[in-house]
């Protein structure tokens, strides 16, 4: 059976907050139950919901990306976020293919038109660019070749085709990041160098590297 995951937000610290929060909390388990969700993982946090940079949606994400859950409940479209960070929530967890439920609408999520028409032509925009940076990643290969790079040194047990598992070059992902590259495509470019990783480890390197990065300032 589909699992849910419950998030929660509100974006200040002052207790009337506090109280919304919990209330959240009861209304989206009550939601839960009513269309006999299981539930995998509570998620409360206190954040703008104009940043993208919250650890309780990473998380979720995350979950999601792992397969743990296929359902996300919220009390309502807004708390995903504000703004352009709510149409790029809503877009992520499209391209993961969760179901939103929704408290306001005691059942899935029902998106305003002019949601659905930017994560439809993001989602175009997206692939478009996928194609483009495939193509760059197939030609820096072909050319890598031609200067003597050999990709059969990448294997072992040559009649099995197996790859031998590397260290993720974290330096590497730091360096794409940089230049605001996601996680799918960075995963896409260290295949093509012949790491075999996928988006969810990509992710979860460069989240532990930069909270280390934290502790130590």
């Amino acid at each position: 059976m589909e699992k849910c995951i419950i998030y929660c937000r509100v974006s200040t610290e002052k207790k009337e907050q506090q109280t919304s929060l919990e209330r959240q909390v009861e209304e989206l388990t009550s939601l839960a139950k009513r269309n006999n969700l299981p539930i995998y993982k509570t998620i409360k946090e206190e954040q703008s919901g104009y940043s993208m940079e919250r650890e309780g949606l990473l998380e979720i994400l995350d979950d999601f990306s792992a397969g743990k859950a296929s359902i996300l409940c919220v009390q309502d479209d807004t708390r995903l976020g504000r703004g352009h960070a709510k149409v790029a929530v809503l877009h992520a967890l499209h391209k993961s293919g969760v179901t939103i439920y929704s408290v306001r609408e005691n059942g899935v999520l029902e998106l305003s038109e002019s949601d659905s028409m930017l994560i439809d032509i993001l989602s175009i925009v997206e692939e478009h660019q996928r194609k483009l940076h495939n193509f760059k990643i197939k030609r820096g290969m072909k050319r890598a070749v031609e200067n003597g790079y050999r990709p059969d040194k990448n294997l072992k047990n040559r009649g099995q085709g197996e790859r031998i598992k590397k260290e993720v070059p974290i330096e590497e992902i730091i360096r794409l990041r940089q230049r605001d590259l996601p996680f799918y495509d960075i995963a896409a470019t260290l295949r093509g160098l012949g790491y075999d990783v996928s988006k969810a480890t990509v992710h979860r390197r460069y989240r532990e590297h930069m909270k280390k990065e934290d502790e130590r300032s």
